[in-house]
């Protein structure tokens, strides 16, 4: 392979990387700001129900919506770092056959996310002309959160594929490591 070639390879590598980095800091700066959402909304919904017998009728459908979202947006990062239950008897029946064997749960999650992408779509465009009972914002903004997540966890999943498949890599840090909080 002449050197020009191993400098585009490199070079488009090192893209991916950069859109990786940034592709999680991004999802865990949405997920934060989320959660500091619903939470300052739902304490100061219960601070101002305990001491003026009054509540802001939008923050308990706004902080479910929010959940929502959240839920949808933080699958793929979770996914990432290897938080989804799994089972993996399969795999370590058949340690020859393993690399095969996540490649077709990949393909098959792949397929799953695809489906779910585009029936999210469906769905958000089939609910987009009715109305949240509060806040009377489209059900189908709601709902959108289904095609973003699903869309979201196709490019996480496409991301580490090759590291999962080859050596069951996934992602771990000190703020977020499924085998740490698994034996708590």
């Amino acid at each position: 392979m002449n050197l020009e070639v191993r400098a585009a390879r490199a070079q488009g590598g090192c893209r991916v990387e950069k859109f990786d980095r940034w592709l999680i800091r991004i999802n865990r700066w949405v997920l934060q700001w989320i959660l500091a959402a619903m939470a300052l909304m739902v304490f100061a919904n219960v601070v101002l129900r305990l001491t003026t017998d009054t509540s802001i009728l939008w923050v308990e459908e706004m902080s479910r919506f929010l959940m929502i979202w959240l839920t949808f947006l933080g699958a793929g990062l979770v996914l990432r770092y290897g938080g989804h239950i799994g089972i993996d008897n399969l795999q370590e029946a058949f340690p020859r056959q393993a690399k095969a064997i996540r490649g077709v749960v990949f393909a098959l999650l792949l397929a799953f996310f695809l489906f779910m992408l585009i029936m999210g779509i469906r769905y958000s465009s089939f609910t987009w002309g009715q109305t949240t009972a509060a806040m009377e914002i489209p059900v189908g903004a709601v709902y959108l959160a289904m095609p973003v997540g699903f869309a979201l966890l196709i490019v996480h999943a496409l991301i580490m594929m090759r590291g999962y498949v080859r050596e069951k890599a996934v992602l771990a840090d000190a703020e977020f490591d499924a085998d740490s909080a698994a034996s708590i």
